[in-house]
């Protein structure tokens, strides 16, 4: 059976991804989570992942790290699921805007960590969040317009891939009230209600770790960690 190393998944945006795709698609996998920010974490890591980053998936002989190459990886070896869409052209925005949310947005990462224990009021955090946000909500509106029809998902009835690479912002815009218009909102709520998500923040709820960097220093409107 396969094993996916993860992090803390009341923060880990990056370990989110691969796990949510493969609970969504009943993929069995064995689990090891390694807190952040503790003495040993690096040196835990390091054992299963040369680049000491996390997510890591672990299946016989290959070792696949980041999280795009974990998707791919998996939809090569389940050529039966939708993890990309069928149709051509909607497969290559997918993996266009996939890779773009990969490589980009770090001011919303800088500024807006995921933190699923909180909720925060909206206020102006500065134009390079602005546009990141701006960008991203584009993103979802051309892949919906053009060819989320289907569904409610951005390439329509079927949770995939992109959606995976993006859940991580659904969160940090329900995290931070950030305004969205009806149609964006209508697409974050269905990511948020999916059920892998619903059991990765239950499960996340219950973590006793802490990662400073990651608790905004700012009074929260709703904490679902109290005692902590």
């Amino acid at each position: 059976m396969p094993t996916l190393v993860i992090a803390n998944k009341i923060y880990s945006s990056w370990s989110l991804r691969p796990w949510i795709l493969m609970r969504h698609y009943g993929l069995p996998f064995e689990e090891v989570v390694i807190p952040l920010d503790q003495p040993e974490t690096r040196a835990r890591i390091l054992a299963y992942s040369p680049a000491g980053k996390v997510p890591v998936l672990i299946d016989g002989d290959a070792v696949v790290w980041e999280s795009l190459a974990i998707l791919e990886t998996l939809a090569e070896r389940h050529p039966d699921l939708p993890i990309w869409p069928r149709d051509p052209a909607a497969r290559a925005l997918a993996r266009s805007i996939a890779g773009e949310m990969h490589a980009g947005f770090r001011a919303l990462r800088a500024a807006l960590p995921m933190n699923l224990g909180r909720r925060y009021a909206h206020r102006d955090r500065g134009a390079d969040v602005g546009a990141d946000v701006a960008r991203i909500t584009a993103i979802w509106r051309d892949a919906r317009d053009r060819f989320g029809a289907g569904g409610p998902y951005l390439f329509g009835a079927d949770f995939g891939a992109a959606d995976a690479m993006y859940a991580p912002v659904v969160t940090r815009l329900d995290t931070y009230q950030w305004p969205v218009e009806a149609d964006i909102r209508a697409y974050m709520d269905s990511v948020l209600a999916l059920p892998a998500f619903r059991e990765w923040r239950e499960q996340g709820l219950r973590e006793s770790w802490l990662v400073p960097h990651d608790e905004v220093d700012e009074p929260a409107i709703e904490n679902y960690r109290e005692g902590l």
